[in-house]
Formats: C-alpha cells, structure tokens, sequence
C-alpha cells in the first residue's frame, strides 16, 4: 500500500480548516448573535438550535446515499467535486445566517429557523463526502492516524482564529448588523478557498463498487450498513456525548468572559493559549496510536479533559488557574476529536467486511447524524440553561447567572466527557489488530 504524501496529508487537513472557518461561527458565535443582536429570547434561539439540528441529522443519511450512487469522475472523484461545489454554497447560506433584518419577533423566529435550516443542507452536502474522502485515500493504519491528526489541526487551526479574530472585527463596525454578515463573509471566503486545495490535491483510490439508483435511498439498504455496523453504532452513542461536551464550551466561552472574568475582550487571549495548546498536542496523536493502540489513546484524552473541567468548576476562577486548566482540558478532548476519524474509517472497512458493500456515504452521513443531534442537544442546552440560570442580556447577571454559567461553560463537559469515555471502553471492540485482520481478509477476498 502506498504512503500517503505530505502534501495529501496537508490538503486534506486544509478540509477541516475550511469547515471550521464556516463552521465554527455558528458554533460560537450564532448564540450569541441571536440574543444581543437580532433580539431573539434565549430560549427561542435554543429552540431553533434543537430543530434545525435535528432536521440537519436526518439530511446526512440522505446526502450519504445521494453521494454513495454517484459514479467515480476522474477528473473530479466521487466524494472531491460534491465537497468543493458544496462549500461553495454553504459559504453563501453562511452570510445569510447571520443577517438581521428588522422582522417583528415572529418574524425574526421563522428568518432564523428558515435561514439555519438552509445552512444544514448546504453543511450536509459539504461535509458528508470530505469525510468519506478521508476513508478513500487510504487504508493503511499509521496513515489514518495521521490523516486524523491533520484533520484535527485544521478543525483546531480554523477554531483558534476564529476565536481571536473575529470579536476584534466586529467591534471595528459601529454596527454589529452590518459587521456580523461582513465578517461571515470573510471567512466563508477563506473556507472555500481551504477547501479548494483539498479538492486539487487529495487523491481517491479504495473505491467500492457504486450502488445502483434503486438502492439508493433503500431504507432496508441503510439499516443494514448501520446496525450489523457495532463500531460504528458504539462511535455514534460516543460522539452524543463529546460533541455535546465540545459545542457547549464553545458557545459557553463567550459569555463567561465578558460576565465571569468582566471583560469580553479576554476571549480571543484565552482562546489562543487553550486553543494553541491543542493545536501542539495533536501533534502526538500518530505517536500515542502507535504506542497505546487507537482505543486506550482516546481514552486517555477523555480522563485529562474531564478531570481539568470539574478541577477547574471546583475551584475559584481566577483568570490564571482557569485558562491553565482550561488549556489542559481542551488537549485532552482534542486527542479522542482526533482519534475519531481514523475510527470512522475503520468503521467503514468493517461494513464493507460484514455486509459486501463499501458503502462511505451512508456509514459516514450516519456517524455524521449523531453528530448533528450532539449539536442541536447542545444548542438547546445552552440556551435553554441560560434562561433557566436567568442570563439577562447586556446586563449586570446575578449571582446565580454567573454560577449557572460556569456550570455550563465547565461541570456539563466534565460529565459528558466521563460518558464518553464509559461508552467507549465498553462497546467499542474494533482493536487495531482485529481492523488489520480485516484489511488482509477484504485484500484477500479482491486478489
């Protein structure tokens, strides 16, 4: 089996980056943007959150089947040309999302649900086949891990200039409802271009066979690519858990610093230094894997971010402990995000091994699914547990505000990650050796 280069490796990284840079906006900042300036109630945005992700999970089964019957292009691939056509117009859908026009609140609800329903197709669509690429371009064990690392930089590059960047930008705008879509657009444009590269410079060769247009969108064809999948039904009950933990200290961060810590602008410093952590410990994931095996690797990140995150909502929260053990925390759940996608690959090659088919749209789009309910859980968390710990936007927050706050930002993460990590160590039995055993027997059976 051929090594994958570095520029490969590199490009497909720059895929994430794109993502992110689109992405993560929403993550962060669309909570925020919803309450202090659109005007939406906290508990409606949460609302919108909850449904819009939800409607998303149930588009990614069918993008994944739509993408699983296209036929192999030599110039554009099967996964490589829908992934850049589609970030082209999630790019578009993203500046959409955050425009606020002077609707009454009805209206303003039905704009924001109609508005992030749209962006969820265009996610769907972009998302989807990038990461059933990253399972075409090869099967080879340290390259995965690998793949998976450069990933994770991407994701945890784009997540660390977003964070930095963008609340300076906006405030240069005297106001935000011209600065936000402004803003937006700026970094769509730079994810489209991310995601340019990676369409130029990855390359697809573990190709399957392509599933007639009848089979497409065969429920019966869909249940059997996921549930005789036990791996992949085990990452699906883990990444509820991780996803959930990671989006909600997103959306969290900028909140506890301008009530918290009292000053908003602390949150691009913070952010680099925990963020810039990650981005060094990622680094040693293809080392961890090689040494500790996929599995126990992740299983180490999960106990570092659970223990920093409930050290760090004991304690008091001084600005110093708090990023410190807040670096530590976002290292360790970084490991396992990383360490996913050569997990989801794996997947897929055990489907092909039990069920004949080679199906990574489909397996992907549903690891994807619980992805989206991981979100839309953690949206409607967090706007829910702001109004339940009575936030109050653009003013003085109570006692109990800034308390609930940090449960959520800290203590919600902290148990969620602890569940992960039981999910993982008792379902998921895919051991690197049995998954090399399977690549000899799927090699053996197409000599």
């Amino acid at each position: 089996m051929s090594k994958l280069t570095l520029k490969e490796k590199v490009s497909y990284g720059l895929g994430d980056f794109g993502n992110g840079f689109m992405f993560d906006m929403g993550q962060i900042y669309l909570l925020k943007f919803y309450t202090d300036v659109f005007g939406i109630p906290a508990a409606v945005a949460g609302s919108i959150f909850l449904l819009t992700k939800i409607f998303d999970a149930f588009m990614d089964p069918i993008a994944g089947a739509f993408i699983d019957a296209r036929k192999f292009d030599p110039n554009k691939g099967k996964f490589r040309g829908m992934m850049f056509g589609g970030s082209i117009i999630l790019g578009i859908l993203s500046v959409f999302v955050f425009l606020s026009p002077d609707f009454s609140p009805t209206g303003k609800m039905i704009f924001g649900y109609a508005t992030y329903m749209a962006w969820g197709v265009g996610y769907s669509f972009t998302n989807v086949p990038y990461g059933a690429l990253g399972a075409s371009m090869t099967q080879d064990p340290v390259d995965r891990a690998s793949l998976a690392s450069w990933r994770q930089a991407g994701s945890l590059g784009a997540l660390l200039i977003t964070s930095v960047m963008v609340v300076p930008l906006i405030k240069q705008f005297s106001d935000p409802r011209i600065g936000w879509p402004v803003v937006v657009a700026l970094t769509s444009v730079i994810g489209i271009t991310a995601f340019y590269f990676c369409f130029k410079n990855c390359k697809e060769v573990i190709l399957g066979k392509t599933i007639s247009s009848n089979e497409k969108f065969s429920v019966k064809a869909m249940a059997k690519s996921v549930f005789t999948n036990r791996p992949l039904l085990a990452l699906i009950l883990m990444t509820i858990f991780t996803i959930s933990a990671y989006n909600i200290k997103s959306a969290m961060m900028i909140y506890y610093c301008q009530y918290n810590l009292g000053d908003i602008s602390l949150m691009p410093y913070i952010s680099f230094i925990t963020i810039g952590c990650s981005c060094v410990g990622i680094t040693f994931i293809p080392k961890l894997t090689k040494r500790f095996g996929k599995k126990n690797t992740a299983l180490i990140g999960f106990g570092i971010s659970a223990v920093a995150d409930l050290i760090n909502f004991l304690i008091p929260g001084d600005i110093v402990t708090f990023t410190i053990l807040a670096s530590i925390a976002f290292v360790g759940i970084s490991i396992p995000n990383g360490v996913t996608w050569a997990f989801v690959s794996d997947s897929i090659d055990f489907g092909e091994w039990k069920t004949g088919e080679r199906r990574e749209g489909i397996t992907y789009s549903f690891f994807n699914f619980s992805r989206k309910i991981a979100q839309s859980v953690s949206g409607f968390a967090s706007g829910i547990g702001l109004s339940l710990v009575g936030y109050v936007p653009n003013a003085v927050q109570t006692v109990e505000s800034l308390r609930g706050i940090k449960g959520l930002l800290l203590l919600y993460p902290a148990v969620t990650i602890f569940c992960a990590g039981i999910v993982i160590f008792f379902l998921y039995t895919l051991s690197d050796k049995r998954h090399g055993e399977i690549i000899a027997e799927l090699k053996g059976k197409s000599a």
